[in-house]
């Protein structure tokens, strides 16, 4: 059984899955499939599968409730216009998933783990099934929200009623005959992933205390192995990308984050961002991992997120490389570096920038022939020298 940590994702083999939610003692917890459409909401109550009501789309998903809750899912049946299955559970009685237990999934040949010691939330997003290129693939995704199952729902565009099963109280009065109709205001929808495009090239996050928790930055590729030939021996090489950062403070101060020259930085103390780790297995794994301190957003000018091909031929097209960037209470943000099959082997994909306490990120993926010219495009005025990891 292959285990797909945050973050990871893997094929779905065949034309249906059983997914198992093995889930923690200690509180009820509901479960609950979404079906996903363009635009990354739902369309109606007929696209959520939960206790209420355990069947969907002519049976495409079906629950089966326990101690261990099932979803049945007939991916052949799925509508053609949905791009995904999202996966949530939700904590009811006041308690959160911190004082419960970790949350675990079996899927197939797939096994995922979504850790939970020491957080907050009380409503997760455990995993996604996808489609991409026309094949199902599921990702262990682990999102939280601290506001339970309203804030999730809204995250998808679901309606919460009230307690007396209205969406919204009636008006006191009806409206006079002569009155033109007020209209209704439009819907308050929170994206669950947003898809940095050459179009679409900025988000920004606000909060109002201007602390944005533990940001998480992931970078994955596909790590399939390429055969290759020398002097007419065969022998297998992967790939192996770095992910690494440019940080700018207010007061001036820059350094780099990165495996190379074992640079990896600090999230308590200055620059604020650190590398976890140099990911060069090869195998299916979560990829790279950087993490910065969203609660010191203040010192921070700008963060500038790069990735590099470390080893193997620069095709970045090849790489189907993702850098995913995961604020709390923040939709997931997604920039792909696949639409292009640059030689070159460094990549600027996306940069984090301070604007009014806001954080807003843009997609960059600029590719250049190593750190030096990617710092001069930017202006960042950093020394260079040959090293190695």
């Amino acid at each position: 059984m292959t285990d797909l940590p945050i973050g990871a994702n893997a094929p779905l083999d065949g034309p249906s899955v059983s997914v198992l939610v093995d889930l923690p003692g200690g509180a009820e917890i509901a479960v609950t499939a979404l079906q996903i459409y363009p635009g990354g909401k739902v369309r109606g109550d007929g696209d959520m599968c939960f206790y209420g009501q355990p069947r969907i789309s002519g049976g495409a998903v079906t629950l089966t409730q326990g101690a261990s809750p099932r979803f049945d899912i007939d991916l052949a049946r799925v509508p053609g216009d949905v791009e995904k299955i999202v996966l949530t559970a939700t904590v009811e009685g006041g308690k959160t998933f911190g004082q419960l237990g970790d949350v675990s999934i079996d899927a197939g040949p797939h096994s995922l783990t979504i850790p939970v010691h020491g957080r907050s939330e009380v409503a997760l997003i455990l995993a996604e099934i996808y489609k991409r290129n026309g094949a199902w693939k599921i990702r262990n995704v682990g999102q939280g929200f601290n506001g339970g199952l309203a804030q999730l729902a809204t995250h998808f565009g679901v309606e919460i009623a009230d307690d007396d099963g209205s969406a919204a109280p009636p008006p006191s009065a009806p409206p006079s005959p002569s009155a033109p109709p007020t209209p209704a205001p439009p819907p308050s929808v929170k994206l669950s992933k947003v898809n940095l495009t050459k179009t679409e090239k900025t988000v920004s996050l606000k909060k109002a205390d201007g602390k944005f928790g533990k940001i998480r930055v992931n970078l994955n590729w596909n790590q399939r192995v390429q055969k290759k030939s020398l002097f007419g021996m065969s022998r297998s090489a992967g790939l192996d990308l770095d992910l690494g950062a440019f940080v700018e403070l207010s007061d001036g101060n820059r350094d780099v984050v990165q495996a190379l020259g074992n640079s990896f930085g600090s999230f308590w103390a200055e620059p604020y961002v650190s590398l976890l780790g140099d990911d060069r297995t090869g195998a299916i794994t979560d990829g790279e991992w950087l993490e910065i301190n969203g609660d010191a957003w203040a010192t921070i000018r700008r963060v500038l997120i790069y990735a590099f091909i470390y080893e193997g031929a620069p095709n970045w097209r090849e790489t189907d490389g993702v850098v995913r960037v995961y604020v709390p209470d923040q939709p997931e943000i997604e920039v792909a570096m696949n639409e292009y099959g640059s030689n070159k082997g460094m990549c600027a994909v996306a940069e984090l920038s301070n604007e009014g306490g806001q954080i807003k990120v843009e997609r960059k993926v600029d590719f250049f022939g190593g750190h030096k010219d990617m710092d001069r495009a930017y202006g960042w005025g950093f020394s260079w020298k040959a090293g190695r990891k």
